[in-house]
């Protein structure tokens, strides 16, 4: 009895709580669910991580959906940052936040976003650790996911308002976000487009937007000012294409984010988009700065 109790003394505290891992500890993220999904559509695994808001279980409401793509990174951060944000911001109400995840940062072992939010056709280079039999994959079938599969579950298992749903992309993220806006506009009432990487598949975007049916939703596409180079370039040029179109099939608002690189400006990003986004319905003009 006596070595069992100096066991006792001499265990680590930190090994007694066996939920120690659990997203329930963080309340700023939490409640939250995890769900491995894999997709028909794509053929791939994904986590799915799902933030609710805090009285989420006090409430009979339907909350906006926010789905975050590179949920690896972008889910703990605006999980979090989504709760500040409506507890600061009393035009923005709490939401949902989805992250959808690949659970590795590594292209070889199961992350797959250069292909996933891509156009194709996709260079080799794109393709790293992906053989699915010589197809492009790409963008149109990760958007046939979330429409067909993802939004489904969410707004089944959870009150998400599907009048509010809100599509939010980083980087090459920010590609599939610009992709999803002009191909498919009412799948979500708003989008946000961080710093997007538009090469290669750019041609899409330059194009005419005569034909993409008009929908009632918003499309915040930023720049930072000190964005990589070439993508600040290609932000700038594609701000200019849009601002010379008659018109537009989204309310639209482009914003050079001051002083902003391409990763970590984020959530001013977010900040900007979900206040304009909520202060903007029933208004018919578009913004631009």
């Amino acid at each position: 009895m006596r070595a069992i109790a100096l066991l006792i003394l001499l265990t680590p505290l930190w090994v007694a709580p066996a939920l120690a891992d659990k997203l329930d500890f963080l309340p700023g993220i939490a409640p939250a669910d995890h769900t491995r999904f894999v997709s028909e559509a794509t053929g791939r695994p994904y986590h799915i991580f799902v933030r609710l808001p805090l009285d989420y279980d006090e409430t009979e409401q339907s909350y906006p959906t926010v789905y975050a793509l590179d949920g690896d990174l972008l889910f703990p951060i605006l999980g979090a940052n989504h709760y500040l944000l409506s507890f600061d911001e009393e035009t923005v109400p709490e939401a949902i936040v989805v992250g959808i995840a690949y659970g590795t940062f590594d292209p070889e072992n199961g992350n797959y976003r250069t292909v996933d939010y891509s156009t194709p056709p996709l260079p080799p280079e794109f393709r790293q650790g992906v053989d699915d039999g010589g197809s492009d994959g790409g963008a149109a079938k990760f958007q046939k996911f979330i429409s067909d599969e993802l939004i489904p579950m969410i707004e089944g298992k959870y009150r998400a308002d599907p009048a509010r749903r809100i599509l939010i992309g980083q980087s090459r993220g920010a590609h599939f976000v610009l992709y999803s806006a002009y191909t498919q506009p009412d799948l979500f009432w708003g989008r946000i487009a961080s710093n997007p990487s538009l090469k290669p598949g750019e041609d899409l975007f330059f194009g005419d937007l005569s034909e993409i049916p008009s929908s009632n939703s918003h499309l915040f596409f930023s720049s930072g000012e000190r964005d990589i180079e070439r993508l600040r370039k290609e932000a700038l040029a594609l701000f200019d294409h849009l601002s010379k179109q008659e018109r537009t099939p989204w309310r639209l608002r482009t914003k050079t984010m001051e002083n902003e690189t391409h990763a970590t400006g984020v959530t001013n990003v977010y900040r900007d988009a979900m206040k304009w986004f909520f202060t903007d319905e029933g208004r018919d003009d578009e913004a631009r700065d």
